[in-house]
């Protein structure tokens, strides 16, 4: 009889434990869907982001920029910048030539650029370009927009839409434009008179208006394709 005493808690012990090691199994933690679009999720998203870019073996540009996503399955790739972009071109003696920021930028296969939203271009000789959208053709070195577009320079001003020109914005397309010259107001030269002394005659000039153009017979184009030709 004393031997059989013990028998029956001995199993019930064993069912307990049996129980509660299968409860606590069952309980899986909580497993996300697989992602079948991958193309919808980045491949990589950075933080503060400070980068050297060469070609050629040589550092030609520098982006900075508060977030950067690097989607690579889609066609074509992409990296965007939703929260603003400041790139730097340098020259060959590390010079800044230019610099460009906008409020959002895409890079389509480390090629063409669509930046959006405050868009400004600088360049050395003291050229300024702004607008609300921009697209850059680094392989052809050409800009153009399909928005109203403002370009300041040292020699004229010019503003419109459907803007194309080249990196250094020295060539350049602006339809339905409106462009100003500077015209001096006062010339002066010297003249002699008769005892033969120099004497400085001031010539007045008549105020003109900015010489404005007239604007194109043909429809702007609002739909140019990334990586047109420019004349």
């Amino acid at each position: 009889m004393s031997k059989h005493r013990y028998v029956l808690p001995y199993f019930l012990l064993i069912a307990i434990a049996y129980a509660l090691f299968g409860s606590c199994q069952s309980e899986k933690p909580p497993v996300a869907p697989a992602v079948n679009l991958r193309d919808s999720v980045p491949l990589m998203v950075t933080h503060g982001v400070s980068k050297l870019i060469s070609d050629s073996g040589v550092i030609r540009y520098r982006i900075v920029a508060e977030e950067w996503n690097v989607y690579d399955k889609t066609t074509p790739s992409r990296q965007t910048f939703p929260q603003g972009l400041l790139l730097e071109k340098f020259d060959e003696k590390f010079h800044v030539e230019m610099y460009i920021t906008a409020d959002t930028a895409v890079w389509y296969d480390q090629n063409l650029w669509e930046l959006r939203g405050r868009v400004c271009v600088w360049n050395a000789d003291g050229t300024i370009f702004r607008s609300e959208l921009l697209y850059w053709n680094m392989d052809r070195h050409e800009f153009y927009s399909n928005k109203y577009s403002r370009l300041v320079s040292p020699q004229r001003n010019a503003e419109g839409v459907s803007f194309r020109s080249n990196e250094q914005m020295t060539q350049y397309e602006v339809n339905v434009a409106k462009a100003s010259f500077p015209i001096p107001d006062e010339t002066e030269e010297e003249v002699t008179d008769k005892s033969g002394q120099t004497a400085t005659e001031l010539e007045t000039l008549p105020s003109r208006p900015p010489v404005e153009a007239r604007p194109k017979t043909e429809k702007p184009n609002n739909n140019l394709p990334p990586g047109g030709h420019f004349k």
